[in-house]
């Protein structure tokens, strides 16, 4: 296994006294580093405390000074372990021009840099000789893409007050982006144009929330999202490379499952004959050129069953930064596995807590709405009144808290279906047939008819989209009465 020579790690001291003495001789020069140069970023561990107490001390509204730091020092005992009086006058010696202290600074910080990307390198290393290692070979590859992009993004983030001027024209920009679409909307379109009015799109950063129960549509409402948007994205010639791309994990389905399942609602060929092969020669070339026509849509399926969210934000990293991605789409949220955190350990509150921050987190990461499917608690299937509501969400508590938007997805014909009425005891056969007649009727006018009920969006108005729903393929569509729209989405 490689051990590390800490003697040759990239460093230099001389950038580091220089910065030092700088602000030893004008406080006002901390101001230029403070927000991204920490002690830990120091090679030399004395210089990373002296920095650590000079900026407590400006903090504190104190002068940091020779003087002052020495006083520090003997009070605490440690004055002989920074090099006494003596290299605390040398440090101020070594002041370099209050112009030079931001490029001081960013050097040392890239040194700080260098070194971790050597320190980690040289972890991977060692676990990988490791055959006991208690990650697999798979696992030990997220953890060091993680790691190398967490040291990527380092210093690329770095917090700062953005001036008022600034934000109006950001959200100008959002405003114009609206005004110039075709459907009036500023984010992603859904293919879905009363629920596009609704709510505004798919738009960056957003933890978008479907959820349902068992057989209402979740997985192909969500499925028709990402086909709608790969499909929008592999036309457009208005998106950013680095933007076009949707990432399905599918964590219940296989790929070629839910593949067949967009070829059934392309083709408009049932699903059943798809897969039993009852196909007439015309289905089976619609259904071959089809898959011609979609090879090249941008769309990525992930079927690795219990996911983690570790393994998520990896791989939606390494999408983003290899082919392109503006759209994450999980099927669904109780599937995913937790970080294997101690805390979490047995508590499944605490740990769907952590995968769904987790999501919220990546959304705001990469500058992407992420939708991520739910199942809700059984406890809907004893009301009269199934449509659900917030509570009932499954663990609701965090994904509530975390969501941007949460949906549900309702069909009362599901029920309606189920329900069909038999004959009681005493009953005449018109008063049956009566209620017979009634219940067809009821069938047949919610057979095609779908509700999704928005129960929370952070930016705009809650309420009930009604769309067109054939089972037979999967799919939902636009209702072909459109009067509630207005004029500018027809």
């Amino acid at each position: 296994m490689e051990t590390i020579d800490t003697t040759k790690l990239p460093q230099n001291l001389e950038a580091e006294q220089a910065l030092l003495g700088a602000i030893l001789a004008n406080n006002k020069a901390m101001e230029k580093v403070s927000e991204f140069l920490k002690p830990q970023h120091f090679a030399d561990s004395v210089h990373a405390k002296i920095f650590e107490v000079i900026a407590m001390l400006i903090q504190r509204g104190h002068i940091a000074d020779v003087i002052t730091l020495k006083n520090y020092f003997e009070q605490e005992g440690t004055l002989n372990e920074v090099g006494g009086t003596n290299y605390l006058i040398k440090l101020a010696d070594s002041a370099s021009p209050m112009t030079n202290v931001e490029y001081y600074g960013r050097f040392i910080y890239d040194k700080y840099l260098r070194r971790e990307l050597i320190n980690t390198g040289t972890e991977i290393v060692n676990n990988a000789f490791k055959e006991t290692a208690d990650l697999s070979a798979t696992e030990q590859i997220e953890a060091a893409e993680q790691e190398l992009y967490r040291l990527a993004d380092q210093g690329e983030a770095q917090g700062d007050f953005i001036e008022f001027a600034s934000a109006l024209n950001s959200s100008l920009n959002y405003i114009n982006i609206a005004f110039q679409k075709e459907g009036k909307i500023s984010g992603l379109s859904t293919g879905l144009e009363r629920l596009d009015y609704k709510t505004g799109g798919l738009n960056n950063s957003d933890l978008i929330i479907i959820a349902g129960r068992p057989a209402m549509g979740k997985t192909a409402l969500a499925t028709n999202i990402a086909y709608n948007v790969a499909d929008y994205m592999s036309r457009a010639k208005d998106i950013d490379p680095h933007d076009r791309g949707v990432a399905f994990f599918s964590l219940e389905m296989s790929a070629d499952q839910l593949a067949s399942r967009i070829l059934s609602t392309v083709t408009q060929t049932p699903g059943s004959k798809m897969r039993t092969g009852e196909l007439d020669n015309a289905q089976f070339t619609r259904i071959t050129a089809a898959v011609r026509e979609l090879e090249n849509i941008p769309l990525y399926i992930d079927d690795t069953p219990g996911v983690t969210i570790t393994s998520i934000r990896t791989r939606a990293r390494r999408l983003k930064r290899t082919k392109g991605l503006g759209l994450i789409v999980i099927d669904y949220i109780q599937l995913i596995t937790g970080s294997n955190n101690k805390k979490n350990e047995g508590n499944r509150v605490q740990e769907l807590s952590e995968i769904s921050r987790g999501l919220k987190i990546l959304a705001k990461e990469l500058k992407v709405p992420v939708i991520a499917l739910s199942q809700l608690n059984r406890g809907v299937e004893q009301r009269d009144d199934k449509r659900p509501v917030m509570s009932d969400l499954r663990e609701s508590g965090s994904i509530e808290q975390d969501a941007d938007i949460v949906m549900f997805v309702y069909r009362e014909n599901y029920y309606i279906h189920n329900e069909e009425p038999k004959i009681k005891q005493n009953e005449t056969p018109d008063h049956f047939q009566h209620r017979m007649e009634e219940w067809q009727k009821l069938d047949r006018e919610t057979t095609n008819l779908a509700e999704v009920i928005i129960g929370k969006q952070r930016h705009g108005p809650t309420g009930t989209v009604k769309l067109f729903w054939n089972g037979e393929y999967a799919q939902f569509g636009n209702l072909a009465n459109e009067e509630n729209l207005p004029e500018q989405i027809g």
